[in-house]
């Protein structure tokens, strides 16, 4: 069996995490292509540019964020493999489990503020 091969928990294999960070990112970038698009047919003036930039932009540094946890997540399982492959103890240590942690924590926070940055007042 490959290291690719290797159930890492459940029934996901690593290549099913790399096959999903991959597609993930994929459709990001045509999600984001297309939003483009179809702001770009709304935008009449530079007053309009204002208003939709911020959004484009918060949207694209969210998603960006957000496949920038997944492939630091998917790192610490590797590192995990290769020490279980060595060692034959897979278990993560403390350091990395509180990695993984604070890595949760920041998407969520950054998630809220960005969303609540964004969302219209009154």
């Amino acid at each position: 069996m490959s290291d690719f091969d290797q159930v890492v928990f459940g029934k996901k294999k690593f290549s099913d995490l790399l096959k999903e960070v991959y597609d993930r990112s994929i459709t990001k970038e045509k999600q984001i292509t297309d939003m483009i698009e179809q702001l770009r047919d709304l935008i009449q003036n530079t007053g309009d540019a204002v208003m939709m930039v911020p959004l484009i932009a918060s949207y694209m540094d969210l998603n960006l964020k957000n496949d920038d946890v997944l492939i630091k997540m998917v790192a610490i399982v590797q590192k995990a493999m290769v020490r279980g492959k060595e060692t034959g103890d897979f278990m993560l240590p403390d350091s990395e489990k509180e990695e993984l942690l604070r890595l949760a924590q920041e998407g969520v926070a950054e998630k809220k503020a960005l969303t609540n940055q964004n969302m219209p007042t009154a």
